[in-house]
Formats: C-alpha cells, structure tokens, sequence
C-alpha cells in the first residue's frame, strides 16, 4: 500500500503515524517544505521515499511529486496529513489522482462552521444560532437579534485563532473598523462546561476507539494566558456517546480520527463544531497512557487493514496541566518531580506553535480518579 503523507515532520506526532505505517509494511511517501537533512532520524528512517517542494501551497508542485511518486511506486493508496489546516489541499490531490478519502465536494461541511451548522441542523442537533455576515449592517442585525455577549470568529479557521468575545457597542464597532476581509461568523456566546468526543473509526464507520475531553476552562480563556488544564475520563456519559455517534453517522466519516467540541448545559448538549484529526498538542499520548494502548498503530492499521481492535476499558483518568515561560510558579520541576512523581508519566517541553493554547511546558498525570489529578495541577499551576 502506498500512502503519501503530506507535511511529515509536522505536527510532531506524525513520525509516530508515519513509524507504525511503515511498520506494517506499507510504502510511506513524505511531500513537504522541509530538506530531507533536517528531518528527525526516526522520521527518516520511516520514509520510503521523500519529496521536497518549496511551497506547500503550489498545487501544481504537489502535483508533479504525486506523478514522481506514481513513477516510483504505482498507483497512491491514501494521501493524509492530519492536519487541519491542509484539509482542501488533501481534498484536491485525492480528486486529482482519484484517492480514497474526503474529496472537494465535501470538503465545505467539515471546514466551514457556517455549513457544519446546517449539517447538524438536519441531523436534530442543538447549536449556537449563528450567521456568516459580510457586512457591518449584518453583524449590528445579527446582534440585535441574539444580543451580546456574541463570539465572531473565521467561517474557516483553526482552533481559537482570530476569535473575539463582543460584549459591548463600541467593541463590536471598533472590531467592524478592523475586521478582514475573510469571512466571519457571528454566534451568540454560550455558557456551559466545554466536553469533546473524540477517538478513531475505521473504514466502515464504525468507532474503535471514543473518548471525552473536559476543559477546566474555555480555550479564549487560556489563549487571553491562563494556564490550560483538560482532563480525559474513563468513561463517557452515555448522553454525549449517543450524541458524539450521531455527529459521526452525520458527517459520515470514514477512516479517520475525530474530535468534536460541545458545550454541555443544564439539560442538554450543544454541539460546536467538528474536527476530522486527532485533537492536537500531545493528546494522542493521553489517549495512550488513559487506556495503556498504542492509537497511532491503531489509526495505521485502520488505514492499512480496514479496521482495528482497541480495549474499551480505561483504567486511567489523564490530566493535562500546562505552564507558561513568563510567569512565576510557586513549585520548580524538580518540586513537582518529588511532590507528584507516582502520578506523572510525561513533562515535556511544548512545541511553540502550540503554546499559546496549552503552555510552554506540559504534563501528563494519571490516575484512577480525576480530583487527585485536579488537586495536583493547582499546584502545578500555583502562580508564587
């Protein structure tokens, strides 16, 4: 099987996908920007083939590597990067070379929120009441109908990025003054705790693996610099599986990982938006260390071998605390080291691109219940 896999080195999770393809013996191409002398060892050692081009974002470089690599190896398998942001360029590559996988005709529903919206509209699923406006006249509708405090970020956009909470008139006219020229959706703001359902299905839609997220805080919050703390539980509350299954057969997915965010509020659960990738920083290792399990073999068997067996018992909670270069915390490492050793199994240092979000530095703690895990991150997070 021949799977190219677009941008290999990032994010760094990648080498571990592209080492157990390779593993299982299929022929893993690497396309991306970056000399093949600047890739880690173990990236290369899980290639089969590397080509390099000097803009991702030139489809027809990306097309002549895919002709290289048809020359080379045969006919191309899968084409994947699990990365979000190259979701419309994957979309065309597979249309182009007639690859399995999302293809431009529906590539719209898992980019634009406006369009995720009518999705889960038609499926019976709660939503926040939103509208893609164009124009200052829209937006001030927009806001008189649902009225502030309302949320306006990009239709496409990745995580927290270029998003802002308007609270006022004259915040809402000082962001019309200022806004780009992209499309942005306004939504009326929701209150509620921010739970996610997320995991792996295979080839024939069914889940191998699910789990649920919980964040201490909204992701606007930590990006605004508080520390981020979110937690994997053990099980899923049977609402949010029922829920997070019907969001899959929805959007139909199909031989991927997933991660879908909601907020919860009393009685019931409003969905937020989808995501076809695994959730990023280092959740992937959390979803590991919860179930003492191997995801990245089991998302390459999937690809490989249509499907994969995953245990569906967790015996571990698994928290994530982060902590930001320019702040002062009360406990060093080594204090944490002593203090909370029996429950750390990674304290890593966090790739900058992510740090806004999750911190400079993580860890990763375990346990069976959550308020041990908890009661350790305050002090972890404890400012001196």
């Amino acid at each position: 099987m021949n799977i190219v896999i677009l941008s290999p080195h990032f994010p760094p999770s990648m080498t571990m996908f592209c080492r157990r393809l390779r593993e299982l013996g299929a022929t893993v191409l690497g396309l991306g920007d970056t000399a093949w002398e600047a890739l880690r060892p173990e990236l290369q050692a899980a290639l089969s083939d590397y080509y390099r081009v000097d803009d991702m974002h030139d489809v027809d470089a990306l097309v002549r590597a895919l002709g290289w690599f048809t020359h080379r190896h045969g006919r191309i398998d899968r084409l994947d990067s699990l990365n979000e942001y190259w979701l419309e360029t994957e979309a065309a590559l597979r249309q182009a070379f007639d690859i399995r996988g999302l293809r431009p005709d529906v590539i719209d529903r898992v980019k634009r929120k406006s369009v995720m919206k009518r999705v889960f509209e038609r499926a019976g699923i709660a939503v926040a009441r939103g509208r893609v406006c164009r124009t200052p006249a829209e937006a001030r509708r927009f806001v008189a109908e649902v009225g502030y405090p309302v949320i306006a970020k990009p239709d496409v956009g990745v995580g927290a990025a270029s998003t802002y909470r308007i609270d006022r008139d004259d915040e809402l006219e000082a962001f019309l003054g200022a806004m780009p020229a992209f499309d942005f959706i306004f939504e009326e703001c929701l209150s509620g705790e921010i739970v996610t359902f997320d995991g792996l299905v295979d080839r024939d839609g069914r889940v191998v693996m699910a789990v649920t997220m919980t964040y201490a805080l909204p992701v606007l919050d930590v990006v605004s610099g508080a520390d981020m703390t979110y937690w994997i539980a053990r099980d899923i509350p049977p609402d949010l599986d029922a829920l997070g299954r019907a969001v899959l057969a929805a959007f139909e997915v199909r031989e991927r990982p997933f991660h879908f965010e909601f907020f919860r509020q009393p009685g019931r659960i409003v969905a937020l938006e989808v995501n076809m990738r695994q959730p990023g920083g280092l959740t992937v290792d959390m979803w590991n260390y919860g179930g003492d399990i191997d995801a990245y073999r089991a998302w390459a068997e999937i690809v490989v071998t249509g499907t994969a067996r995953l245990p569906a018992e967790r015996p571990y909670v698994v928290l994530y605390a982060g902590r930001r270069s320019d702040r002062g915390y009360r406990l060093s490492g080594a204090e944490i080291a002593a203090r909370f050793g029996h429950l750390v199994v990674l304290h890593q240092r966090i790739d900058d691109v992510f740090a806004s979000n999750i911190g400079n530095e993580g860890w990763i703690l375990r346990a069976p219940e959550l308020e041990p895990l908890r009661a350790a991150a305050r002090e972890i997070q404890e400012v001196a």
